[in-house]
């Protein structure tokens, strides 16, 4: 596995100079354009990393499958998938376009930006502070990284420049998707899209929903099987934004990616990935770790389909 991780990493890091890393966050632009690595974790617990591994960047939309989860512990599906759809959208993942079309009027998937703040609305707590600690704690248990936690000048970059975002949630609240303080709720949002992770991170969450909620090691039935399968699912259709079904043909397993680089991947009974690569194609993912990711599934037959 090491050697094959080391070539895929070799083989596709030209890839990189053909993507631009995200510069709508002006503090994402300061991430090196050439940087690309991988951890693999099995389902032994060992642990395979290659390229730049130990880069650090922030989850960005990676976190919306686990913030799902919690809202579907906290609330049931019955009532999130009020607020929220369960179809992809066919649009960028900060399309506004069709939320004043569609009727009812509410955000077609949670992968999307008006799908995941309306999701962050939903995570209980007597304030933010609470709602970011469950959040925090949720990542840091997935993750096996006690010391995770949030980017604090991507953080504020976030906040002073997300007017799309924003737009799109008092939007939300005007016709009745979400509930309470906009402000608040934007503000929980871009904490949870500012959480700083490393490939391993990545992998070691990928893994815990390719063990249905698991615990590694431990067998610790931590999230119940039927969310993970939700949240999956929602990889599989949305997780790659617009390029969703080519991934599926392409690669064939869960995914979920991020500007800030990340792609997550949870092979079912099999391994959790994580990727970075911060140069970033025309639909958002990492345009190497997308390759890296074909190759990768190719030489191990990972397709669940």
């Amino acid at each position: 596995m090491q050697f094959l991780l080391s070539e895929l990493i070799s083989r596709n890091r030209y890839w990189t100079s053909f993507g631009h890393v995200a510069t709508y966050i002006p503090e994402l632009k300061n991430a090196g354009p050439d940087a690309l690595g991988i951890a693999v974790v099995d389902t032994d617990g060992k642990i395979h990393k290659a390229g730049d591994y130990d880069t650090k960047f922030t989850i960005q939309s990676v976190s919306k499958p686990i913030t799902l989860m919690l809202a579907l512990m906290d609330y049931g599906p019955e009532y999130v998938f009020e607020k929220v759809g369960m179809e992809p959208t066919g649009d960028p993942f900060n399309s506004m376009r069709k939320l004043e079309t569609i009727n009812p009027s509410r955000p077609l998937n949670p992968m999307i930006n008006a799908g995941a703040i309306a999701v962050a609305s939903l995570i209980k707590g007597k304030d933010n502070q609470e709602k970011m600690d469950r959040i925090l704690d949720l990542f840091r248990k997935l993750s096996r990284n006690p010391l995770l936690n949030i980017n604090e000048s991507v953080y504020l970059s976030e906040k002073k420049t997300g007017d799309r975002n924003r737009a799109m949630a008092y939007f939300l609240r005007d016709v009745g998707v979400i509930e309470g303080n906009v402000e608040e709720i934007l503000d929980l949002y871009f904490m949870q899209c500012s959480i700083e992770v490393t490939c391993e991170d990545m992998a070691h969450m990928g893994m815990f929903l390719a063990n249905h909620g698991c615990i590694q090691g431990t067998g610790e039935q931590y999230v119940p099987k039927h969310i993970t399968q939700i949240a999956k699912t929602f990889m599989v259709t949305c997780g790659m934004y617009d390029a969703s079904g080519e991934f599926a043909i392409q690669v064939g397993i869960p995914a979920k990616s991020g500007v800030g680089g990340g792609i997550m991947c949870a092979v079912p009974n099999k391994m959790g990935i994580g990727v970075v690569g911060p140069a970033l194609d025309k639909k958002g993912n990492s345009i190497a770790g997308v390759r890296m990711l074909q190759d990768l599934s190719k030489e191990l037959n990972l397709s669940i389909f």
